[in-house]
Parts: structure tokens; sequence; C-alpha cells
């Protein structure tokens, strides 16, 4: 008999976007940009209030920053979380095995029938694409969704025990 209410969890640091820290960077620039302006050149009230507004874009492009994924697999479903800058956790989603149609490697020949449908494909990997091995999985999930993230060796076989036919491993 398959134990099934095993628990399991992975957490995945990711990469940030070169957007993001361009907008960081930038904001910060701005802030400072506009508090000088605000006392030195005489923009006053306004000068502060561009500041504080470069300063709160600053915080949400920071907070954006430091992305970490948290895969849980515990009775059947996966559960996947957002954690921003290691101090705002964000419920991304909940997907159950048993609508999981296939589960490998991204590179697998076990994925080549659903490569020329349209999925939705959501990104929860560390997004770095020179790790060699690649580490991602893709899950087909339910005929409408495509998710990418990068489980450990014991989530893919706490997975696998319970959905031996649908999950690969190569």
């Amino acid at each position: 008999m398959v134990n099934d209410n095993n628990y399991v969890e992975c957490l995945v640091e990711s990469k940030a976007s070169p957007v993001i820290t361009f907008l960081k960077y930038l904001s910060i620039f701005f802030a400072v940009v506009f508090f000088i302006a605000a006392f030195m050149l005489g923009f006053g009230i306004i000068g502060l209030i561009l500041c504080v507004a470069a300063g709160f874009g600053y915080h949400f492009a920071a907070l954006n920053a430091n992305i970490e994924y948290e895969y849980q697999y515990c009775d059947r479903e996966i559960s996947v979380d957002k954690v921003l800058n290691k101090s705002s956790r964000k419920h991304v989603g909940t997907y159950s095995v048993e609508h999981i149609e296939a589960m490998a490697p991204s590179k697998s020949y076990h994925l080549d029938e659903f490569k020329n449908k349209t999925y939705k494909t959501s990104d929860f990997s560390s997004k770095n694409k020179d790790a060699q091995p690649d580490p991602t999985y893709t899950i087909y999930y339910d005929g409408k969704d495509k998710i990418i993230f990068e489980p450990s060796d014991e989530f893919v076989a706490a997975v696998k025990a319970v959905a031996p036919r649908k999950v690969f491993t190569d």
C-alpha cells in the first residue's frame, strides 16, 4: 500500500529579472535626485512627493528582485507559494495529482506529444538557463496549464509513488 500522506517541501531561489534589477537602481537614483532637487534647487514639496514616489517604486522593485518559490507536496496535492524578499508569502496555486497529465524533466521525450498544443505557462523555477544538467521539470496539468518548476529528487519520488504512470524521471 502506498503512503500518500507523506509531506515533502522544497525551496528554490529564483534569479531576478534584469529589468527588475534595472528598475530597482533607477528608482533609488531618482529618489536621491528628487531629494536633492527638493532642497538644493527649490522644488520644495513637489520634489519631496516625487522622492517618496521613487522610494515606493524602489520598495516594490526590491520585493520582486528577491523571489523564492516553495513547493509542498501533501495529500496528493502540489502547492506552490511565492516568497517575496523573504518576508511576504503569496499562494500561487494548488495542483491535484489526479489532474496531472504528465510530469517529466523539461527536455524529456515523454513530453513530445504536448509540444504542439497551446498551454498557459507558469514558470516557478530559478530561471537559471546555464545549469547542467537541467534541473527543471514540466507538468502538463488538466489540459490547459504548463507548470515549470525545480523539485528535489525526494519531491519527485513522493509524487511518483502516487502516480507512477504520469511521472517520468528519465
